[in-house]
């Protein structure tokens, strides 16, 4: 029987993500587990530099930015759920393609679980597995929770 230590639960700050977030923290409750609570930001914006001119300091600002927004955002994600309070969350922000950058930190982390909502803010239908979620799976090398 699975009894994870670690557990990665990916968010995009969405209503989906909020219901594989209380997953994950009844989980580590259960098993006295710690959750890692991660964001991913899409877009690099390196690029941005060399195709239009805008100055390396200005984006350096904005990824900084992006970041200090992306941790308020998993802060206040993580408020919602007062009994997450007995379990350690750690949280967590990378940037690039969202499902790489989850099984790398999945790597990184040596999770044993990892809890994602299957469908993410894009929702294209509410009975397709959303791309994220469906490559996680496919090549997760720990077991994947996808909620609903």
């Amino acid at each position: 029987m699975l009894k994870p230590t670690k557990i990665l639960v990916p968010t995009d700050f969405s209503e989906y993500s909020d219901k594989a977030l209380q997953q994950g923290i009844d989980i580590a409750r259960q098993y006295n587990s710690q959750v890692y609570l991660f964001h991913v930001i899409p877009l690099d914006l390196t690029g941005v530099v060399v195709d239009y001119a805008i100055p390396a300091e200005a984006i350096e600002g904005v990824a900084k930015q992006q970041v200090r927004t992306a941790m308020e955002n998993m802060k206040a994600q993580l408020a919602k759920f007062p009994n997450a309070t007995d379990v350690q969350v750690f949280m967590e922000v990378g940037s690039g393609v969202a499902y790489e950058e989850i099984l790398k930190e999945e790597k990184r982390k040596g999770v044993d679980l990892i809890v994602i909502a299957s469908l993410g803010r894009t929702g294209l239908a509410k009975y397709i597995i959303g791309s994220v979620s469906r490559n996680v799976l496919r090549h997760a090398g720990c077991p994947v929770l996808l909620t609903k």
